[in-house]
């Protein structure tokens, strides 16, 4: 398992932009697929998008699919998710998970590493 920190969350008006970084410990983040999820109130939790280990390869849920991107910097082993065009249904708690097994969309129990998540709150 890896330490996962989330950060960047904020209110911000609807049609702007955040950043959200993950921010992960450990030497063997590379190693780990990591995904974005969010739990708006009252709601599952949901898949947003997931970064490959190997290739960089990704997936969007078509709700945010053309306006979020998600990016990986192995480096300071920290994801991003630069998340543009908000509007209110992107009002939730986003979390970032990893997972080091086999697949790619994999289901959400396969997820053994989760970060605290942060707020983002879009105004009308």
């Amino acid at each position: 398992q890896v330490q996962l920190v989330e950060s960047g969350g904020g209110l911000v008006q609807a049609g702007g932009s955040l950043r959200l970084s993950c921010a992960a410990s450990g030497d063997t983040f590379r190693t780990y697929d990591v995904a974005w999820f969010r739990q708006g109130p009252g709601k599952e939790r949901r898949l947003v998008a997931i970064i490959a280990r190997s290739d960089g390869t990704t997936y969007y849920s078509p709700s945010v699919k053309g306006r979020f991107t998600i990016s990986r910097d192995n480096a300071k082993n920290t994801v991003y998710l630069q998340m543009n065009s908000l509007n209110s249904e992107d009002t939730a708690v986003y979390l970032c998970a990893a997972h080091g097994g086999y697949g790619f969309v994999v289901p959400i129990d396969e997820y053994d590493s989760w970060g605290q998540g942060t707020q983002v709150t879009v105004s009308s």
